[in-house]
């Protein structure tokens, strides 16, 4: 690491003028210095070099008193204390989230008597009056057309109900994106694919501010209860990275340098995924394979910490009731059989082909909101899409309830107590077996009657999604996606169940499934399809089905989870490598350098470089002759982000690079604070002052925000080995020499514009500065 050790290294003593009595001023660091604009890059090397000095001065300084001592101490202990409180806010801001959703869905179709702020659930636990077998049917909760005209059943009772299920979806979204629109835009989304680019180095101010964390928390609460199909899981992520990028500015040592605070949100990214799905290991995976671009050994137990005590938050407010973390824990018995891998495969192709199909859709529409009138009118947009949902949702009993409990239904596993349609089965009257293993049975009318409205549902959730994904309101992909694969997986389970029943004498069943036995469970392939579905949109493996077994319980159940997931990732990648936060980031243009892609053409620095042949020549400063006025002129008439300081323009010979903002902060400081520096000063960033005539105004030293060790190639540097390095050390510029002599100079921004030219793509469609 030798490039950034000589970033503002040098001793304050070292920095004492030649001059004797000429003190540089820069010896007092002051604001700003070092620090990154709007839509820039950070230089990973410079900020771990300043790091490294922070804690050299602390541990030297240690060792003179105690206070000192203490100082350390705590200085080590605070990346603790951060996790710790993310942990805790997080925790407590998902189980918030969590009640509200569960409330204001049910608000869609009712309210309860005895206390409004009970949901439908809640309303009829209390009651003393709620039968087994119907268990949702209490006289304390009422839907609307029973408490406007008392009726409950009837034709009009129906369309009344229908009538303000929609009227409630609409005020739900309008409200969302109303306050995402006036207080917060960078609320809206998912947030992963912004998050991968802040950790991957790349500043956008505000994104993780506390705005957008209090607006962002409100408006998923109202756009998971409108019943759009989105769920809370992506957002969950970007809303613990808020928390994270909050206490980070309670800290100097995270506040003040953008690498280290990159560390504390790839861990708050994992405590977002820890209690999004209840599920912390899934959570730290989550971070490692999916969001992080930097993720040393530290960060990875530090990750682990946090995921820890957000899921213990969550798990001592208890959302869900069951005194559980998880939202779908199913509990199976009946093991699954060789033979069975197959639909699962099978499963796993389907969730591939959808994933593609889905990331495909979903790029077009959103690029067609992008360049058309379209985007103009956001507000209009989810109010249509609200409404067609609302209209389409409310007649189909699968589609009308909230994603989560859909999907928990079809994970569920049809005990002697379920009163579900799904459980609709033909009973032997002689049969005399213990509740728990039921045999296989012939399915009734309702279970043909529910695979009907589930295969409507399948439909309708392929479509709406592709609309939904993308608009101006947080909107998560983890749950729609889950949603279409469970659909898709009990369909299939319940097809292989009564193929199993009907024709047990057929050689693939022979083996494994007697007659009266309990063979398939179609829970089962319902949880394969879901973690095939979600693999295919998101190409996630590991992290996928540790996060499935934990969120569902079924432990021994890893092989067929594992299987269609790496089956619906290889039929994905077959068709395109990008997942769909991937997609998204080349969509909007983020300078984002995936570490997966390879580089595989043989081309070399000098290709790349700029200046190229007919360009002007590359602005640069030179080491002691560049007076004030001419530094000022070049930073007005460039956009450049920093200068190459040379000895001389006609030796070209390289001595270090400057960046453009801790040199207009300089300049801007120097003529506040020090006097005599006016515009015909010679500016030096050399150790001792040059010669000048006696008459000259006094020159300024700024020796001090030079670096002084700035990366460089050769030209004749392969540009794989220039995209590795940009890679690996997350650099902003690099040099490009001959023999000492500066020949030119890439930016992140050009190796980016070069791989998309290289794919055949547009250069210029990486547009952020």
């Amino acid at each position: 690491m030798e490039a950034g050790e000589g970033v503002s290294s040098a001793t304050p003593t070292e920095e004492m003028n030649g001059a004797g009595n000429l003190m540089d001023f820069l010896d007092e660091p002051f604001p700003d210095v070092g620090t990154y604009e709007d839509f820039h890059t950070i230089d990973w090397l410079r900020e771990k070099s300043r790091d490294t000095d922070r804690h050299r001065k602390i541990t030297s300084k240690s060792k003179e008193s105690i206070w000192e001592l203490i100082k350390s101490l705590l200085d080590a202990w605070s990346g603790w204390v951060v996790m710790l409180l993310i942990g805790l806010l997080s925790g407590t801001l998902a189980g918030v989230i969590d009640l509200a959703v569960d409330w204001m869905t049910d608000l869609k179709e009712g309210v309860c008597l005895s206390a409004f702020w009970y949901s439908h659930e809640q309303c009829c636990w209390t009651s003393n009056e709620t039968t087994f077998d119907d268990r949702d049917k209490c006289p304390q909760w009422q839907k609307w057309a029973e408490l406007m005209t008392g009726h409950a059943e009837g034709a009009g009772a129906y369309v009344l109900n229908y009538f303000l299920y929609i009227l409630w979806a609409l005020l739900f979204s309008f409200l969302a994106v109303s306050l995402v629109r006036v207080f917060a835009p960078y609320a809206c989304g998912s947030g992963i694919p912004e998050i991968k680019t802040i950790l991957s180095g790349f500043i956008i101010r505000g994104y993780l501010g506390k705005w957008t964390l209090l607006i962002k928390t409100v408006t998923l609460v109202l756009a998971v209860s409108s019943g759009l199909s989105l769920g809370k899981e992506g957002p969950l992520v970007h809303v613990a990275c808020c928390c994270g990028n909050l206490f980070c500015s309670l800290f100097s040592k995270y506040s003040k340098n953008e690498g280290k605070r990159r560390e504390v949100l790839s861990a708050a990214a994992a405590a977002g995924v820890s209690v999004a799905f209840g599920a912390p290991i899934g959570g730290v995976l989550f971070s490692l394979e999916e969001v992080s671009y930097y993720f040393p050994l530290k960060t990875l137990w530090r990750s682990f910490f946090a995921a820890l005590v957000a899921a213990f938050t969550l798990r001592s407010i208890n959302p869900f009731g069951n005194s559980r973390l998880v939202l779908f824990y199913v509990e199976y018995h009946t093991p699954w059989y060789m033979a069975e891998l197959v639909p699962f495969i099978l499963l796993g192709v389907f969730g591939g082909l959808w994933g593609t199909l889905f990331i495909r859709a979903n790029i077009a529409w959103c690029r067609r909101r992008k360049t058309t009138q379209l985007g103009k009118y956001p507000v209009l947009e989810v109010i249509a899409i609200t409404g067609i949902t609302a209209v389409l949702a409310y007649p189909n009993p699968y589609t009308r309830r909230s994603t989560s409990e859909l999907i928990s239904e079809l994970f569920n596993d049809c005990g002697a107590l379920e009163s579900s349609q799904l459980c609709d089965y033909i009973n032997n009257p002689n049969m005399s077996r213990p509740v728990d293993d039921i045999p296989d049975r012939p399915a009734g009318p309702g279970v043909y009657n529910a695979l009907w409205q589930l295969a409507l549902a399948l439909v309708f959730k392929i479509v709406i999604t592709i609309f939904t994904f993308g608009m101006k309101i947080p909107s998560g992909l983890f749950i729609p996606s889950m949603a279409v694969g469970a659909i898709a997986g009990r369909i299939v389970g319940i097809a292989v169940e009564q193929m199993a029943y009907h024709h047990h004498d057929w050689i693939i069943f022979k083996n494994w499934c007697r007659p009266g036995a309990d063979c398939v469970t179609p829970g089962l392939y319902a949880m394969v399809g879901a973690a095939a579905c979600l693999g295919g949109v998101t190409r996630m493996t590991v992290s996928l089905v540790v996060i499935m077994f934990e969120l569902t319980g079924g432990l021994e159940y890893i092989v067929p989870l594992m299987a269609a997931a790496v089956t619906s990732k290889w039929v994905a990648d077959a068709f395109g490598k990008e997942g769909i936060y991937e997609s998204h980031i080349q969509l909007n243009g983020y300078p984002y350098l995936d570490v997966r892609d390879e580089f595989t053409h043989r081309t070399l620095a000098t290709d790349v470089m700029r200046p190229r042949r007919n360009d002007p020549p590359l602005a640069v400063l030179t080491q002691d002759t560049t007076t004030v006025e001419d530094v000022e002129t070049l930073i007005k008439d460039t956009d450049y982000n920093g200068f190459p300081v040379v000895v001389s323009r006609e030796s070209e010979r390289l001595i270090g690079f400057v960046q453009r903002r801790d040199l207009t902060l300089a300049i801007k400081n120097a003529r506040q604070k020090q006097d005599g520096v006016v515009s015909s000063s010679v500016v030096y960033f050399t150790e001792d002052a040059p010669q000048l005539p006696a008459s000259n105004p006094q020159p300024l030293k700024l020796r001090r925000i030079l670096n002084l060790s700035p990366f460089t190639v050769t030209d004749h540097t392969p540009m794989e080995t220039v995209v590795d390095i940009f890679r690996k050390l997350g650099l902003r510029q690099c040099l490009v020499t001959r023999s000492g002599r500066l020949l030119g100079i890439i930016t992140k921004k050009d190796v980016l514009r070069h791989m998309a030219q290289m794919m055949n793509q547009d250069p210029e469609s990486i547009m952020f500065n």
